[in-house]
């Protein structure tokens, strides 16, 4: 059964189930509901009174779609279902305008992907001790704004997926390898709503 809720702007909403099924700490949700194989709709929800959606855009998911829950796999190219924190957010500039905690990636900042490390999806300063990693700042700017998606974060699963990331997207059509993207534009507008006084979680469904 939806629930229906009046916005702002004169329309209605539907509310997602699982927004109802939130802690109530929670008070800000990124739903993202895929509409194709890699693309989907993203929406940003507040929760004040009752849960009212801010807006909704573009995004791109994983090539392969969404993993079904439990079933996300290191390069399986699938985005990981279910619910998660946010947070933090990283980027190139000392600072940006965002709620959320904030780090900058610099040229030796890392995320590690290889499942036999004990670094393994971690961010890791200095070269990993690893056979594979990820260069946080990367010279295509698709980081230039992220987030951190708490998946596969606590416990740390070796081999479930990592570096899995709320980043710009690099083109409406290119799909990522596992990761939630939208447009630059996009990126910044939900950087600077996303608070962590709010306890915001991604729900990906």
């Amino acid at each position: 059964m939806w629930v229906f809720c009046l916005l702002a702007q004169g329309c209605c909403a539907a509310v997602p189930p699982a927004l109802l099924k939130l802690d109530p700490s929670v008070r800000q949700a990124v739903v993202v509901h895929p509409v194709a194989k890699c693309r989907a709709q993203l929406g940003a929800w507040q929760k004040q009174a009752r849960w009212r959606r801010i807006y909704f855009v573009s995004a791109v998911i994983g090539r392969n779609g969404l993993a079904l829950p439990g079933k996300k796999r290191e390069g399986d190219g699938k985005t990981p279902s279910g619910i998660y924190p946010l947070g933090p957010a990283f980027g190139y500039a000392p600072a940006i305008a965002t709620g959320l905690d904030y780090k900058e990636a610099g040229d030796l900042d890392f995320w590690v992907d290889d499942p036999h490390s004990m670094q393994y999806n971690q961010w890791v300063s200095g070269i990993p001790y690893a056979k594979s990693f990820e260069r946080l700042k990367r010279s295509d700017d698709l980081y230039q704004y992220a987030v951190v998606i708490g998946y596969n974060t606590d416990p740390i699963i070796p081999g479930a997926g990592s570096a899995i990331f709320l980043h710009v997207w690099r083109r409406y059509d290119s799909p990522t390898a596992g990761c939630v993207a939208v447009n630059q534009k996009n990126m910044r507008r939900i950087l600077h709503w996303l608070n962590r006084r709010d306890q915001p979680v991604i729900i990906l469904e």
